[in-house]
């Protein structure tokens, strides 16, 4: 049983797009400010393997594949525990950036099958993730 999510945010960082872009693409340093991403492991120049916990006592295991890494748009496919995209949008503005997220994913197994019961708490959760996210990412340029 698969159950799908839509998640969409914008947030403005105070870096231009170019060193917000350069801090995205780097995930192998991801660990260094996000602290919801607990490893990553590279596993050729466009795709890596990437462990993600949240508040929630389980280890998502995602493997990542670059879809376009251009200046304003950095897209990957998730497969893994999650299959889907994730699309960040970097944009200029007076003050940095601003950065649009748009993710689209599904989920299967034991995890899909209690996404509809527990699918307000996996929301809370992923919120958690990108909220930590954002923060770290805003660390980097302070």
């Amino acid at each position: 049983m698969r159950r799908t999510f839509d998640f969409t945010g914008t947030w403005e960082i105070a870096a231009p797009p170019s060193a917000v872009h350069a801090a995205l693409v780097d995930l192998e340093r991801y660990p260094e400010w996000w602290p919801q991403v607990v490893a990553v492991a590279s596993l050729g120049p466009d795709d890596a393997r990437v462990l993600c916990r949240s508040a929630l006592p389980y280890t998502l295991d995602l493997v990542l594949h670059a879809v376009s890494r251009s200046a304003d748009l950095l897209e990957v496919g998730l497969s893994g525990d999650l299959a889907g995209s994730v699309r960040f949008g970097l944009a200029a503005t007076d003050s940095g950036t601003r950065l649009d997220l748009t993710q689209e994913v599904s989920v299967g197994g034991w995890l899909g099958a209690a996404s509809y019961v527990a699918g307000p708490l996996l929301r809370w959760n992923h919120d958690r993730m990108m909220r930590g996210g954002i923060a770290g990412l805003r660390s980097r340029f302070v």
